[in-house]
């Protein structure tokens, strides 16, 4: 296991909560609020989160967990195995998924007690019943309320970083995604950076890792790129003292809503009724309304397509 921070608040040989949420950066920031509940509700265990290595930075500025246990599988599949080791976890709570493979991952570990969404696949778990058209933070606070324990979903604003932004005051332009369905096309973001341009924004371009051609086709002369995936201190930072963030539905814009940096975020196939902000004249969330698509499809969804550049820019101007 990797530790998380320095003073973690669960006693290391006292007994343990673990948490699974084997997902990405932004999958792990609307999780939060539910991260936080945990820790209030159970302070004298020792809160293990199971989720990708590269996200321990992260994971520690939540301020509610422990420590961290590596785990990752491709794509947003549930990992085979988790690499636990020493007696059963006390609680093992699912936020990872509603079905079989992650119940019975936890399972595996003999947890003495369960905590996880009703799925006919696994009935000995009594928790409550899925709901496919819920906000991704609002979800888990409600399978926690089941419980007993009080979540509450705007529970999500993080403490701001210590680290030095590389760019402060930029207009951050993140035109990755997890899938090809979430990205908008390469050119717009050109288009809309040569706009941004010549409103007088200083404008950075940012990338994940194996992004860099992709980095390269939306920096366009006079923009600053930083690509290959900052690291999240570096990143927090940047959002953090950005003027703005402009992005898909992926980790910076949810790193913008947890530092209040003003931001308009691009929804294509998923609805931002899922995934979008929070109600709050610093965000604005461009969807164009029709039927819901495949957000791991291989092509930028029809939805997110309809999003013109002047249609970003008029946005930008309102937050």
């Amino acid at each position: 296991m990797d530790a998380v921070r320095p003073g973690a608040a669960g006693p290391p040989d006292g007994p343990r909560l673990l948490v699974l949420r084997a997902l990405g950066l932004g999958d792990l920031l609307t999780g939060v609020p539910a991260l936080r509940a945990l820790r209030r509700a159970y302070p004298e265990h020792r809160l293990i989160l199971a989720a990708p290595a590269d996200l321990a930075q992260a994971a520690a500025a939540t301020d509610a967990v422990d420590t961290l246990l590596p785990t990752s599988a491709p794509g947003r599949a549930v990992p085979e195995t988790l690499p636990w080791t020493g007696p059963p976890p006390d609680i093992a709570v699912d936020l990872h998924g509603n079905g079989p493979p992650s119940h019975r991952l936890l399972q595996q570990l003999r947890p003495r007690r369960l905590l996880a969404f009703a799925h006919p696949g696994t009935p000995d778990i009594d928790g409550p019943p899925w709901r496919p058209d819920e906000h991704e933070r609002q979800r888990w606070c409600r399978l926690l309320g089941h419980y007993g324990i009080a979540a509450d979903p705007g529970d999500f604003v993080l403490r701001r970083p210590a680290a030095l932004s590389p760019a402060p005051g930029a207009t951050v332009l993140h035109p990755g995604a997890g899938s090809p369905a979430r990205r908008w096309p390469a050119d717009r973001f050109a288009a809309l950076a040569r706009l941004l341009l010549a409103r007088g924004h200083r404008v950075v371009v940012t990338g994940g890792p194996g992004e860099e051609a992709l980095v390269r086709r939306v920096a366009v002369p006079g923009t600053r790129a930083l690509s290959g995936g900052l690291p999240f201190g570096a990143l927090s930072a940047l959002v953090a003292e950005a003027r703005a963030v402009i992005s898909g539905d992926t980790g910076p814009a949810h790193l913008a809503v947890a530092f209040g940096t003003p931001s308009v975020t691009l929804f294509g196939p998923v609805a931002p009724a899922l995934w979008g902000p929070p109600p709050d004249p610093r965000h604005a969330a461009l969807w164009h309304r029709g039927p819901p698509g495949d957000p791991h499809g291989a092509a930028p969804d029809p939805l997110l397509l309809r999003i013109r550049p002047e249609e970003v820019l008029a946005a930008l101007e309102t937050v």
